[in-house]
């Protein structure tokens, strides 16, 4: 169980370093994943197989994208966010009771 945990922390950590890149690999699998299927279906012109692949991808790529924004929330919450993430922090006001005048 300890290995199974390692490893989704190292996915995990992945993740948060290279958002775009895993919603772009997973948007690419969608789409291809999505052609691959319409097009094992006879009935349907190859323009409607097409737009479902892409809504489909689309949809994948929303999913990821929201997984992505609660994975940043989660870090930003615990504080163990990545170099880059503490280095942005310095220049964020994070007390909500100073004010600028």
């Amino acid at each position: 169980m300890a290995e199974t945990s390692t490893t989704m922390e190292s996915i995990r950590k992945w993740v948060v370093e290279h958002k775009l890149r895993a919603v772009g690999c997973l948007w690419l699998s969608g789409i291809g994943g999505s052609i691959a299927y319409n097009w094992s279906r006879p009935n349907m012109k190859p323009s409607v197989k097409i737009i479902h692949a892409r809504l489909h991808a689309q949809a994948l790529t929303l999913a990821a994208l929201a997984g992505a924004a609660v994975v940043e929330y989660y870090d930003h919450k615990s504080g163990s966010g990545s170099k880059v993430n503490k280095y942005a922090q310095q220049f964020l006001v994070m007390d909500p009771h100073t004010r600028k005048e």
